[in-house]
């Protein structure tokens, strides 16, 4: 018997919507938008939030990065032409960190500068590298054609050069890489390698690093020497510097933080200026997955503000709906029916429009990321999380704005509501 009178209700309910169609369609309208936004939202920041963690992890979580940095006080000097900077990273703090921490697995030392790299009448301006072929171990990025650098090639400083590929295709032009002769400065190196295209441990997170040429660091020491002289527009800057960067890789992700703390009190001690900079993957990883879980709930709020407007619509709706069928709420109360029927029959009503809102809502919140991948090629990501999320709060909204007119109309008194015209 009570399961025949919910059905019966359920068939009345659709009913009185499909009396009013476009005023349905348009109630429905509201919630629509609200849940396909909230699942928009939420794919996009996700898709935002997980390509830059990615680009994190891609650093190493396991890694830290010491690099040299220019004192304040110098960045002005530094303009003038008979004016050379000595700042940054010096060979014995590598072999410091190295020897003196436990939690220290292996260091490789890095030296960096920027010049113009020539392949006969092509030119462009490449970061040249000077590492260990320890660096390559570290990186996240496979070779497209021929080698890394080897340990025989730091015996001998052999003038052999690893391309990036974005560089080999730029300075190449679609010419066979391994085997090519670059020329830097008045020297001349072959190319052994060509690394993929991706991010990779120990770039300069505020350079662009796609655009390299790796070579050994004895070459490098050895063709450019301590002081480098890098020349720019209608200037030259004059800098020595004995390391640039000291990757530093650790046995744990727990000893991290506490090792690159070590690190850096060791530092201070050696260096009385500030002319060196810590990054910590890990740390950046953590504080991004932090900023993730906020950047989504106000996303999440803002999407939600628009279910909102579409639950009030509802309820404005119902409203009206009550008064219209005052009449017939007196006939059913004065042949029987009791509230709660009545307020089962609005309430179902409300359910159905925001359980309908929600599917096809949930329908456009899935599309919608999916043209953004395609039109703007942004990464977006619809987790289970979000579809769930609308779902229950379509069904919450009609639940919530139906219960109010659907209380309102079993209050009526059934004498009132048969004189109501």
């Amino acid at each position: 018997m009570r399961n025949w009178r919910i059905g019966r209700d359920i068939h009345l309910g659709l009913k009185n919507l499909r009396l009013h169609k476009l005023r349905t369609f348009l109630t429905t309208l509201g919630v629509v938008f609200g849940v396909g936004s909230v699942i928009a939202m939420l794919a996009v920041g996700e898709g935002a939030n997980q390509e830059a963690l990615e680009q994190i992890r891609r650093l190493g979580s396991n890694i830290i990065i010491v690099r040299s940095e220019k004192p304040v006080e110098e960045v002005g000097a530094a303009e003038q032409a008979s004016f050379m900077s000595m700042y940054g990273l010096l060979r014995d703090d590598e072999l410091r960190i190295r020897e003196s921490f436990d939690s220290v697995q292996q260091t490789i030392p890095v030296r960096i500068m920027r010049q113009e790299a020539r392949l006969g009448p092509r030119r462009m301006d490449l970061r040249v590298v000077g590492t260990t072929p320890d660096f390559f171990q570290l990186l996240d990025r496979p070779l497209a054609a021929g080698r890394a650098l080897r340990e025989e090639d730091m015996r001998t400083s052999a003038p052999v050069a690893v391309l990036s590929e974005a560089a080999a295709r730029r300075l190449l032009a679609g010419a066979h890489a391994v085997g090519e002769t670059v020329r830097i400065e008045s020297h001349v190196f072959e190319v052994g390698g060509v690394l993929a295209t991706g991010g990779g441990v120990g770039g300069d997170m505020r350079v662009d690093t796609d655009v390299d040429i790796y070579i050994p660091l004895t070459t490098f020491n050895e063709r450019f020497g301590e002081v480098i002289v890098q020349r720019r527009t209608g200037a030259r800057e004059i800098e020595l510097v004995e390391l640039h960067q000291i990757i530093v890789e650790v046995d744990s992700l727990e000893s991290v933080e506490s090792t690159a703390a070590a690190i850096r009190a060791m530092l201070e001690r050696f260096h009385p200026r500030e002319d060196y900079a810590i990054d910590v993957p890990l740390a950046l990883l953590r504080q991004a997955e932090a900023t993730k879980r906020t950047f989504n709930i106000v996303l999440g709020s803002i999407a939600g503000i628009s279910l909102l407007v579409g639950g009030i619509g509802i309820m404005n709706i119902m409203l009206a709906s009550v008064t219209e069928r005052t009449r017939e709420i007196g006939i059913r109360r004065a042949i029987g029916a009791r509230r709660r029927q009545i307020i089962s029959q609005f309430l179902i009503e409300t359910v159905v429009l925001s359980s309908v809102g929600g599917v096809i809502g949930i329908a456009m919140g899935v599309t919608i990321p999916w043209v953004i991948t395609q039109a703007a090629g942004m990464p977006t990501v619809v987790t289970t999380y979000s579809l769930l999320l609308a779902a229950g709060i379509s069904m919450t909204i009609g639940i919530v704005f139906g219960l109010y007119p659907a209380i309102r109309a079993a209050d009526l008194d059934p004498i009132t509501a048969l004189r109501h015209e």
